[in-house]
């Protein structure tokens, strides 16, 4: 989910173990993490320490640049000085004849720069950065991850689960749609996607969660800024409500989006993808998923 509030710094940096002893919790501002390695115990607790410093200095670091990151991606856009920032640019500059802002993938980048700075110096057999449902992978050969596949944003109802084993060139998975932390072009439900990394399955599912979408009375919107004064998004609409739709307007729908998906799949941007809406699935790619019921459209096996 990408786009993220703008920060607020109150408070400093949080750290502290899960319940479970298992799980690192880190939180700033409005960046919450959920971080699990595995292997020996001595390099997940070394792995922990180096996540935790570099963390400290991230919100801040992202401040100091967010007239770069809010500006949408153009030939011209500046190379950033953060690493994090650095890589949000970089998965937004394929998109540079699309409307979309370096903002559209801070959540997963922040996740990538997190695992980045726990894998070195140390070894860890499986590891994964969780920021808000956009997730950064570390997989050793012959590991796996699995995680559940949700059919409407901010709702925690599993519908499914998604396995990346190491053998595929997916370490980053990111879902978007209207109900998440920030606002959308589009009425999907959820779009789930997975790519090279969090960042690049962040960018690609907001623009193809985007793209979910048609011109219907049922459907709701008002200018971004009326919403929030600092929106990245502007005087663009973006959608507020999504009333009933009849089956074929969903499918039309649906159809939109998986349209773009399949042009990022083919541009090597994604590895594929699931779309919801009013729990109707398209499947794009591979996705190797267990679904728990039917409704999907168009399934594509890889």
């Amino acid at each position: 989910m990408a786009n993220q509030a703008a920060p607020n710094k109150a408070g400093g940096p949080q750290a502290a173990l899960l319940p479970d002893g298992r799980r690192l919790h880190l939180n700033h501002g409005p960046i919450d993490l959920v971080i699990e390695g595995f292997g020996d115990p001595a390099d997940v607790r070394a792995a922990y320490a180096r996540a935790t410093a570099y963390f400290a200095g991230v919100l801040d670091g992202l401040v100091g640049e967010l007239p770069i990151l809010r500006r949408p991606i153009d030939p011209a856009t500046p190379e950033p000085e953060g690493a994090v920032a650095r890589r949000m640019v970089a998965a937004c500059r394929p998109y540079s004849g699309v409307f979309v802002t370096p903002m559209a993938a801070v959540a997963g980048a922040v996740a990538d720069a997190v695992m980045a700075a726990m894998l070195k110096g140390g070894d860890l057999a499986r590891a994964y950065v969780n920021n808000g449902g956009d997730i950064a992978l570390h997989l050793a050969p012959g590991s796996r991850f699995e995680t559940g596949l949700v059919t409407t944003v901010g709702r925690p109802e599993r519908a499914g689960v998604i396995t990346v084993t190491a053998t595929m060139p997916v370490r980053g998975i990111a879902t978007s749609g209207r109900g998440g932390r920030s606002l959308g072009l589009g009425i999907a439900d959820a779009v789930t996607v997975l790519a090279r990394n969090a960042a690049a399955a962040d960018v690609a599912a907001t623009l193809i969660a985007n793209a979910v979408d048609l011109d219907h009375p049922a459907i709701e919107r008002l200018p971004a800024r009326d919403l929030d004064p600092d929106s990245d998004l502007g005087e663009r609409l973006v959608t507020v409500a999504v009333g009933r739709l009849d089956q074929d307007a969903i499918s039309a729908a649906l159809a939109a989006g998986a349209a773009r998906a399949e042009r990022l799949r083919g541009d090597g941007l994604i590895h594929g993808a699931v779309l919801v809406l009013a729990r109707r699935r398209r499947l794009v790619g591979d996705v190797p998923t267990a679904l728990a019921s039917s409704g999907d459209e168009g399934s594509r096996p890889s």
